[in-house]
């Protein structure tokens, strides 16, 4: 879908200097949201759109939403098998070696299968991008903000159905695939608030004689590493921060859940997205992912996965390659492990169930779970009984039963990973509850509670991803807070405490991207809990959040001399 002419034009710097002054005379009134020059020659508009608000979740327990989404998961087990190919350049491409994506809680059925690209492919895909970007780049804020809101419109009217896929492809419970698919609209909306911020002028000051201005403007064509726990919510965020900014993108969607990916592309098609600005390149990473982010031409690279492969990325993408004439900006999020510290005056139920339902919540496979519950010694024994207890109860099967509070972990090799931890728990540290597989037929695994681990053990250090928790012993609050700070990564944490002087103390020395007091450490929202994590967690991208779009942009400064 070629862009209008007109939109071409729509750009703050291509109006003349007195919309210019115009637009910075303005002010912001209500509801107003972002102030816009019409094409050239005509008067700045306003756009008026209502207040951003997080999506609502699902209330399943009402029978007119249990029967949609059961209705839903009939019209996607319809579709199971479907071939989905390449789209570069808004073309369909067909390749003979494929991706076969299954349903983790069935292994025998396959969700889908999806065409892998070859380097061949990722060059024409940065063509195809580089060839949108001319007039994406200069379509103006408003123009791309209104493509994110129709798609977020448009995944609204099927969140039942994208809901239903995710339950087939990455496992996901009712409660957590619905969880993933508002947020995917929150992104959309939140972000197409924020670029309507941004697409005004920088306010400057005019010197003596000068007509003074500054503006953002993107980066380029960029490649998208989207992780495949949060394969719609993570993927939209990435892909449709970059591109609202007036960026291109190739999307490498992650192999064990590509079929969502391929939607969500889509989805963006029907909501007005032109050819090119969103490529869809899955493939092998051992194939296509190092010529991706060191390809000369691509300008960043937006990452979210472990802590090995972020490392390479942003080494890789570090270097320099003939004809690069651009030091590539890296944007990661890398992981966590994740500490719930509990003191001597907490709620200890409140504190108990915070910790299950951040450690077991989608099998423990959050960049945000608790992986350690720290708990000072006067109150251990009886928070390690309480958590022990809920987790016993916690039921685990095929996540298309709704009975089920948990599911399967996402493939064959993750399962050896997580049953490898346990077995060096086994060894280690006391077995409360879980230690093993669960049930047949696909990738369960009990959720397991390990008690008195040593915090620098495997337990106690390393990201799991799984349904794997470590209770670590503190002496006092002190040592409770050493512990937590006492790893790596540094993305969420929580305390559970009465008292004022902990609370404020654990606000500037716990050191985390995202701390909450007296809840769990799960369940970030959009413009709520701007994510993103510290240390070896990543960039501290702060998706979410006001300064995000920032990440994929650059500002200019024109002077002229009047």
């Amino acid at each position: 879908m070629p862009l209008p002419g007109e939109v071409v034009q729509y750009i703050g710097f291509s109006a003349s200097i007195a919309l210019r002054r115009a637009a910075r005379q303005s002010t912001q009134e209500g509801r107003r949201t972002g102030l816009w020059p019409r094409p050239l020659g005509g008067e700045p508009e306003t756009l008026l759109i209502d207040p951003y608000r997080p999506e609502p979740l699902v209330n399943f327990d009402d029978p007119q939403n249990h029967a949609r989404m059961e209705q839903a998961l009939e019209a996607v087990q319809a579709q199971l098998g479907k071939h989905y190919p390449l789209v570069i350049g808004g073309e369909r491409r067909e390749r003979k070696d494929q991706i076969r994506s299954y349903n983790p809680s069935m292994i025998d059925e396959t969700v889908g299968t999806v065409s892998k690209a070859e380097p061949s492919d990722i060059d024409d895909a940065i063509a195809a991008g580089t060839e949108a970007f001319r007039a994406w780049s200069r379509a103006g804020g408003e123009f791309r903000a209104r493509v994110l809101l129709k798609a977020a419109a448009n995944l609204r009217r099927e969140k039942f159905l994208f809901s239903a896929l995710e339950v087939y492809e990455a496992g996901k419970t009712w409660p957590e695939a619905d969880g993933d698919v508002a947020e995917a609209i929150d992104f959309m909306e939140y972000y197409a608030r924020q670029m309507m911020r941004l697409s005004a002028p920088v306010e400057t000051y005019n010197l003596p004689g000068e007509e003074d201005e500054a503006f953002y403007i993107p980066l380029g064509v960029g490649a998208i590493i989207p992780p495949w726990n949060f394969p719609l919510a993570i993927l939209c965020g990435m892909t449709t921060g970059a591109i609202v900014a007036g960026n291109t993108v190739l999307l490498k969607p992650a192999s064990p859940t590509p079929v969502i990916g391929a939607w969500f592309v889509r989805l963006l098609e029907e909501s007005g997205m032109p050819p090119g600005v969103v490529n869809f390149v899955p493939g092998d990473g051992s194939r296509i992912g190092d010529y991706l982010v060191g390809h000369p031409e691509i300008r960043f690279v937006s990452f979210t996965g472990s802590r090995e492969v972020g490392l390479h990325i942003n080494q890789h993408a570090a270097g320099h390659a003939d004809g690069q004439r651009w030091i590539k900006r890296v944007v990661a999020e890398m992981g966590g492990k994740d500490a719930i510290v509990v003191d001597e005056t907490a709620d200890l139920d409140a504190a108990a169930e915070g910790i299950v339902s951040a450690a077991f919540g989608f099998q423990g496979q959050k960049c945000s779970a608790c992986s350690r519950a720290i708990v000072v010694d006067e109150v251990y024994d009886e928070v390690a009984r309480r958590v022990a207890e809920r987790t016993k109860r916690l039921t685990i099967g095929a996540a298309k039963n709704p009975a089920n509070a948990l599911g399967p972990v996402i493939d064959a090799s993750a399962e050896r990973k997580i049953l490898g931890y346990i077995d060096q728990g086994k060894k280690s540290a006391q077995l409360l509850a879980g230690g093993g597989k669960a049930a047949d037929g696909g990738h369960f695994i009990q959720p397991t509670v390990f008690s008195d681990v040593a915090p620098d053990s495997a337990l106690g250090q390393e990201e799991i991803f799984g349904p794997v928790l470590a209770m670590i012993r503190a002496r006092n609050f002190d040592h409770a807070l050493e512990i937590a700070n006492g790893t790596e990564y540094g993305l969420t944490g929580s305390l559970y405490s009465k008292r004022r002087d902990r609370l404020e103390r654990a606000r500037y020395e716990f050191h985390v991207g995202n701390l909450y007091f007296n809840r769990k450490c799960t369940g970030a929202v959009v413009g709520a809990h701007p994510f993103g994590g510290f240390n070896m967690s990543g960039t501290d991208s702060k998706t979410g959040s006001p300064d995000y779009l920032l990440l994929f942009m650059q500002m200019k400064a024109v002077a002229e001399k009047l």
